[in-house]
């Protein structure tokens, strides 16, 4: 059953209209009604492409953070083949929060590591909301060092409000392992890819973003904190968290004019939600680009192009 946001209530009424005039025809209790619900679903996707062409950046937030969007386990299923994932980060213990493994995409071996948030609240509990502890990242610098041995490019998959703030977390390094995770990002001579899938969150999602290309859907959002986090911070109100998005810069087309984000991967109309298949391959399309264009380039050069990316950001401004 599709779930709605507050703000696409209109589409939602026309929607439900289509499905009772359906009901209906099949029940044989409306006669020639298929004109009229053609009319109708002509008038709700004209809708639905209008209030999605003006989104503000508190509604792509909402969207970004849609419970049925695709996630990172979806991603991986879609694109990767021959999948074999590792546990453990070999100190502490293993964290679900992030996934990562080794693959087949398109033929070519690649290194996933990529953060779930579950699609049940079983999985939700299971990968924490991907918030991932030490142990996660600790987990993805082991990847991202094998994959470095065996020269595998990294391909990583965003989608976390953050890192977990728990007490544990904190007292088993949660700053130092999210340091030491973005500089392996860095160290690493091989191809590195990243694509921000639903939210950015802070360092959390820096850890594992700082690459050689960072791909954003067009609907996720990317951020050093939420808008709920600024308000709180600058206002004391959450309420004004809709406020703090505007002005935080947050969206797809925002962060590729400050030159954080490279691409931006178009989203189905009404959100990559209503077409996960569609949304997923051209995804995996951007990727399979990005890829190429760092292919044949040796170690050394992947290294100091990444740097001297990272650097660049902010110069311009």
């Amino acid at each position: 059953m599709r779930s709605y946001l507050d703000f696409e209530k209109p589409v939602a009424e026309l929607e439900a209209k289509v499905e009772e005039m359906r009901a209906l025809q099949a029940a044989g209790d409306a006669i020639a009604i298929g004109e009229e619900i053609s009319r109708i679903e002509i008038k709700a996707d004209q809708a639905l492409k209008e209030l999605y062409s003006t989104l503000t950046p508190w509604q792509k937030t909402q969207v970004a953070r849609h419970p049925q969007r695709p996630h990172c386990l979806d991603y991986v299923g879609q694109l990767i083949t021959d999948f074999v994932p590792l546990a453990g980060d070999r100190s502490y213990g293993e964290d679900e929060a992030i996934v990562g493994g080794f693959g087949r995409f398109r033929g070519e071996s690649v290194c996933i590591i990529g953060q779930e948030k579950g699609s049940d609240t079983d999985s939700r509990l299971k990968h924490n909301f991907g918030m991932a502890r030490p142990e996660g990242y600790r987990k993805a610098v082991r990847l991202m060092d094998m994959a470095d041995h065996f020269k595998i490019p990294v391909v990583a998959l965003i989608d976390t409000a953050g890192a977990y703030p728990g007490i544990g977390a904190e007292e088993r390094g949660q700053a130092e392992a999210i340091a030491r995770s973005t500089e392996a990002c860095l160290r690493i001579g091989i191809p590195n890819v990243a694509t921000i899938i639903g939210e950015g969150g802070s360092g959390g999602a820096i850890a594992v973003a700082t690459a050689n290309r960072v791909i954003m859907l067009e609907h996720s959002v990317y951020s050093v904190i939420s808008p709920e986090g600024a308000a709180s911070i600058l206002w004391r109100d959450t309420a004004k968290a809709q406020e703090a998005a505007s002005s935080m810069k947050i969206t797809a087309y925002d962060l590729v004019r400050f030159g954080v984000v490279d691409t931006v991967v178009p989203e189905p109309t009404g959100g990559a939600h209503r077409d996960p298949a569609a949304a997923i391959a051209a995804t995996g399309e951007a990727i399979s680009i990005a890829l190429g264009e760092l292919q044949g380039l040796d170690p050394a050069t992947i290294v100091r192009l990444r740097r001297e990316k990272f650097m660049a950001i902010g110069r311009s401004l």
